[in-house]
């Protein structure tokens, strides 16, 4: 019998952004006040929160960070998401609208950084505790 691997911070980051730029993509299609601009020099915003969404998917379903691929997906995906949640955002016109996601964006960023950069966890013989 195959086990998985348990949900890491770094997952449930990504989750938080996946769900945020869903969001995003929901408020643009419906125009929902206050809904992202349609374009962003260079490319139209939905083609670019679907992207960022696969990516966040694609890196929850590798691992993000158990695995090379995991993390550079993650890192992606966090880098990403700096587009439409980094501290720009704060001088933002919308900020007073916006703010819940730019904060949660943030924090979620920070979170996939710290569990990519983090040196891995490994088991010692014995299975108890983690050997650096």
């Amino acid at each position: 019998m195959k086990t998985t691997s348990p949900a890491t911070n770094a997952d449930a980051a990504l989750g938080i952004l996946a769900v945020l730029q869903t969001t995003m993509l929901g408020a643009l299609f419906t125009e929902t006040v206050p809904h992202p601009p349609l374009n962003v020099a260079p490319f139209a915003l939905g083609p670019f929160l679907g992207s960022s969404i696969a990516i966040a998917i694609a890196a929850i379903m590798l691992g993000s960070d158990r695995g090379r691929a995991g993390r550079i997906l993650s890192a992606l995906a966090a880098l990403l998401a700096l587009i439409s949640f980094g501290p720009q955002k704060w001088i933002d016109p919308a900020i007073g609208q916006i703010w819940p996601a730019v904060l949660l964006g943030e924090i979620a960023v920070i979170v996939i950084a710290i569990a990519i950069f983090r040196p891995a966890k490994t088991a010692l013989p014995n299975g108890e505790g983690d050997a650096h």
